[in-house]
């Protein structure tokens, strides 16, 4: 069995999010550098703003800002 096969996408879209957060600008965007099936799948939720575009940046919605804020303490923070 593809090892790829076996890819929780749940799971990477929770760590591309958190990502996104830690890279947010004072601006409220965030440079859009992740894989791009991950960040369609973030916009088709509601999370981030369309990430088609000549634009290297996304901005999150209110929801994504808050999803990606609790999954980056529950990812990367310190135990």
């Amino acid at each position: 069995m593809d090892s790829r096969t076996d890819i929780d996408t749940d799971r990477v879209d929770e760590a591309v999010l958190a990502l996104l957060w830690l890279n947010l600008s004072a601006t409220g965007a965030a440079w859009k550098g992740f894989e791009w099936t991950a960040m369609e799948r973030l916009h088709a939720r509601g999370l981030i703003s369309d990430p088609v575009g000549k634009a290297r940046s996304i901005e999150m919605t209110p929801e994504g800002r808050r999803e990606a804020e609790r999954l980056s303490r529950e990812l990367f923070a310190r135990r």
